[in-house]
C-alpha cells in the first residue's frame, strides 16, 4: 500500500480477523447483490429488446466465452491470488510475481483469441449449424484477450486484499458494461450482442486497471525467460488444478442435465435447473462474499498451524451463522419461492430444492476447508477434493434416477456432500492438523438437524414447515447474531444498540475481539 493511501475497510492485518472477515463479506456481499440486481435488469431489457432468440443467442455467446476463458486463464486468476497473498511483505518477489501474472495472462489471451480467430468458421458451423456468424464468433476471441486481463487486475486486487476496491470493479464494472452493451442492441439489434460482449469484457478490464494503477508500481526490473519460466510454472500447475475442478463441475452437471432430459423429458431437466439455480445464486453469493478475502487471508498464515486453524473455524463459523437462518428459512417457504421466481407448474422444483438446502448446510462448513488446501498450493489434492464431490454426486444420482424420478437429484446432492464434507475433514486434518472448535461444531449441529427436522415437516405436514421454518429462522438468527458480536465486538452504533438489546433480554455480549 502507498504510505499516502488511506486504509481502507477490512484490509489490515492488524484488525482481528473475525472483524475483518465480516468487513469484507459486507462489501463483497453488498457488490455482488447490485450485480445481481444488474444483472436481472439486464436480462429482462434484452428480452425485451430481442426477445427469445437474442437471449438465446447471447447465452452461446457467453458460454463460449466463459469456456474459453477459463481454458487459456489456466486457472492462474485463482492461484495468482495465492501467490500475491503469500509474497506480501517481499517486495522484490512480490514485484516480479506481479509482472509475470499480468504478462502471463496478456500472452495466454492473445494466444486464445487468435485461435479463436483462426477457427471462426469451425467454431460458428458446431454452434449454428453454418458459418454465417463466423465474424461475430471470431470478436468473442477478442473478448476473451479483455476477459483475462481483467481477471489478472482483480486478482491482484484480491491477493493484495484491497477488497473495497473489489468491490468497486464489481459494481462499475457490471453497471458501465451493461449501459454501453445495452445501448449498443437499442442502436443495432441483434446484430449488436457481439458489441454488448465486446464491451463487458472491456469496461470490467478498464475499471479493474484504474483501480490497479493506485497499487505501488512493481519495482523488480524486467525478467528474463527463465526467470518468468520459474514464476510461471508453479502458478500454472496450481491453477490447472483451479481449471479443471470448474471444468468438472461444469462436465458433471452438463451430463446429469442430460440423463435427466433423456430420462425423464424436458420438464423434469427444467425442474432439477430451477432448484439447481436458487440454491446456487444464493450459495454462490454467500461464499463468493467469504472467500474474497478469507483465501488470501488464509494464505498468508497457512504455515502457522494454530493461526491457520482458528481461521478456518472462525470463518466456518461466520458463514453458518450468517447463512443457515435463511437456509432454514428457504426450506420451509420453498413452495412459495418457486413460484415466485417461475411458476406453480414447477412444483417437483420444491421438493429438490429443500433437499438440496440441507445438502447446502455441510457446503457452508466444507468451503472454509476447501481453501485451506488451495492456500498451501496442493494443486492434485484441490483437484481430488473438487472431483470427489462430482464423484460421488452421480454415483448417488445414476441408479436412482429410474426408480425416483427427478426427485432423487435433491437426496442424492445431499448425501454426496455430506459424505464430501467427511473426505475433506480427514484430508485437512492429516494436512493441517485442523480440530472443529466446540463452537463451530455447535452451529453445524444445529443448523443440520434444524434443517432435517424442517425437511421432514415439508415432506409430510408442509403447512406446519412453512409456520416453524420463520421461528427457528429467527431464533437460529437472533444467536448468530450474536456469535457476530461477539467476534468483532460492540464497534459502531449499529453494533452497540445491538449489543444493547441483548443485555436488555439477559443475553448479554462479552466480546472475544
Amino acid at each position: 500500500m502507498a504510505e499516502n493511501s488511506k486504509p481502507r475497510i477490512g484490509l489490515e492485518l492488524s484488525e482481528s480477523s473475525p472483524r475483518g472477515l465480516i468487513k469484507s463479506m459486507l462489501v463483497i456481499g453488498s457488490a455482488q447483490a447490485v450485480n445481481i440486481l444488474i444483472s436481472i435488469i439486464r436480462m429482462k431489457v434484452l428480452a425485451v429488446l430481442l426477445g427469445p432468440s437474442g437471449v438465446g443467442l447471447l447465452s452461446i455467446y457467453n458460454t463460449l466465452l466463459q469456456m474459453v476463458q477459463q481454458t487459456a486463464g489456466l486457472g492462474m486468476g485463482s492461484s495468482g491470488v495465492r501467490e500475491i497473498a503469500a509474497t506480501r511483505g517481499e517486495e522484490a518477489t512480490l514485484s516480479r510475481v506481479r509482472r509475470v501474472l499480468i504478462a502471463a495472462h496478456l500472452v495466454q489471451g492473445a494466444l486464445a483469441m487468435l485461435t479463436v480467430w483462426l477457427l471462426r468458421e469451425q467454431i460458428a458451423t458446431w454452434l449454428f449449424g453454418d458459418a454465417a456468424r463466423a465474424t461475430e464468433v471470431g470478436l468473442v476471441g477478442v473478448a476473451v484477450l479483455l476477459a483475462l486481463l481483467g481477471a489478472a487486475q482483480t486478482a491482484l486486487l484480491q491477493g493484495m486484499r484491497r477488497i473495497a476496491d473489489l468491490g468497486r470493479v464489481t459494481v462499475i464494472g457490471a453497471f458501465v458494461g451493461t449501459v454501453a452493451g445495452l445501448i449498443a442492441i437499442w442502436m443495432q439489434g441483434e446484430r449488436g450482442l457481439i458489441w454488448f460482449i465486446l464491451l463487458q469484457s472491456f469496461a470490467a478490464a478498464l475499471i479493474a486497471l484504474h483501480y490497479t494503477r493506485r497499487l505501488p508500481r512493481p519495482t523488480a526490473a524486467r525478467l528474463s525467460l527463465a526467470e518468468t519460466w520459474e514464476i510461471w510454472k508453479p502458478m500454472a500447475k496450481l491453477g490447472a488444478a483451479f481449471m479443471l475442478g470448474g471444468l468438472a463441475t461444469a462436465a458433471t452437471l452438463l451430463l446429469v442435465r442430460g440423463r435427466i432430459s433423456q430420462e425423464l423429458g424436458l420438464d423434469a431437466a427444467g425442474h432439477f435447473a430451477a432448484a439447481w439455480g436458487i440454491t446456487m445464486t444464493y450459495v454462490g453469493f454467500l461464499l463468493g462474499a467469504m472467500g474474497a478475502d478469507y483465501y488470501p487471508r488464509l494464505t498468508e498464515v497457512i504455515r502457522d498451524r494454530v493461526a491457520a486453524v482458528r481461521l478456518m473455524n472462525d470463518q466456518a463459523q461466520l458463514g453458518l451463522a450468517i447463512g443457515g437462518p435463511v437456509l432454514l428459512l428457504l426450506i420451509g417457504l420453498a413452495p412459495w419461492v418457486i413460484t415466485l421466481l417461475y411458476s406453480s407448474e414447477f412444483g417437483p422444483a420444491v421438493t429438490l430444492l429443500q433437499w438440496q438446502t440441507v445438502g447446502n448446510v455441510f457446503k457452508l462448513a466444507s468451503w472454509a476447508l476447501g481453501f485451506s488446501i488451495a492456500a498451501s498450493a496442493r494443486g492434485k489434492t484441490f483437484l481430488l477434493v473438487q472431483v470427489s464431490f462430482n464423484i460421488l454426486f452421480v454415483l448417488m444420482l445414476w441408479p436412482s434416477l429410474a426408480y425416483f424420478g427427478v426427485i432423487a437429484a435433491g437426496p442424492a446432492f445431499s448425501i454426496a456432500y455430506i459424505l464430501h464434507f467427511f473426505l475433506l475433514n480427514i484430508l485437512v486434518r492429516r494436512i493441517h492438523g485442523f480440530r472443529w472448535a466446540p463452537l463451530s461444531i455447535g452451529l453445524l449441529g444445529l443448523h443440520a438437524g434444524l434443517a432435517l427436522v424442517l425437511l421432514a415437516l415439508a415432506l409430510t405436514a408442509p403447512l406446519a414447515a412453512a409456520l416453524a421454518s420463520p421461528i427457528l429462522a429467527t431464533a437460529t438468527g437472533l444467536f448468530g447474531l450474536r456469535v457476530v458480536l461477539v467476534k468483532i465486538g460492540p464497534e459502531g452504533r449499529l453494533a452497540t444498540r445491538l449489543t444493547r438489546f441483548y443485555a436488555s433480554i439477559g443475553w448479554p455480549v462479552r466480546s472475544s475481539a
